[in-house]
């Protein structure tokens, strides 16, 4: 018998009204999507669709309006959840090793043993060399890729990426997303991506979701079908160019 995976994240006919004194803005509507165990989704849309919206929902920092948002088969709880945003917020005052392990600090569980595991994935993926360093002697990818082993020392059982490499110059954005997605599905990771860029959703997720303008709903859900999962092969794939195209064009109905 095939074991059904969990869903480690799922919305359920979501709404979403911002009150303001101007009157109500509905920010989306009829939302419905899940993320299944281990899965990597990007999520596009128009300009001011509303899509890191969907984060804050995800993360619990918004509350919906209707329906309902729910991680790992219930509602939405910081505790588990990692949040990877577009800078990399390192503190400039703390070194390397220091900042990775904040996350254990802050939640209480700075014990030998998650403290090992932490700095297991830092040497695990190129840092240990600079567990001493300071951010500023840091480049902006090794930057990231400490953010992202940050994100992940609390062990956390859904990643939310908003946009992480937005702030990169081109060539720099283009390694550090095969980076970050070697770590992620190295380490069998779910997460979910925001990107307005059609190219880098296609080229890093297992599936893709497109939201309508707002107010936002999914009006498609895409399975990547290739054969490789690094982003730079993908990029180079025969079938890179027909999915840009689908897409581009439900982006732009």
């Amino acid at each position: 018998m095939e074991h059904k995976r969990q869903h480690v994240l799922e919305f359920k006919d979501v709404r979403l009204t911002y009150h303001t004194k101007a009157g109500e803005t509905p920010a989306a509507e009829h939302m419905s999507f899940f993320v299944d165990e281990g899965e990597f989704i990007a999520v596009i849309g128009p300009s001011g669709c509303g899509k890191t919206t969907v984060l804050s929902l995800a993360a619990g920092l918004l509350k919906p309006s209707g329906g309902e948002v729910c991680v790992a088969g219930g509602a939405a709880q910081a505790g588990n959840i990692g949040y990877m945003l577009q800078k990399d917020e390192l503190f400039p005052w703390r070194t390397v090793e220091q900042n990775i392990v904040l996350p254990l600090e802050i939640r209480k569980k700075n014990t030998p043993q998650n403290r090992a595991r932490a700095l297991a994935l830092a040497e695990k993926y190129g840092l240990a060399g600079f567990l001493k360093h300071y951010p500023a002697q840091l480049s902006g990818g090794m930057r990231q890729r400490a953010a992202l082993i940050r994100t992940l020392a609390a062990a956390p059982d859904l990643l939310l990426l908003d946009e992480p490499f937005s702030a990169l110059d081109y060539q720099t954005r283009l390694n550090v997303c095969e980076d970050v997605c070697r770590v992620i599905r190295g380490e069998k990771k779910t997460a979910v991506l925001v990107t307005h860029d059609i190219s880098e959703a296609i080229s890093a997720a297992d599936r893709v979701l497109v939201l309508s303008a707002r107010p936002a709903r999914v009006i498609a859900s895409h399975k990547m079908d290739f054969a490789e999962t690094s982003p730079l092969k993908r990029r180079e794939s025969p079938q890179f160019s027909g999915w840009f195209e689908i897409l581009w064009k439900e982006l732009n109905l």
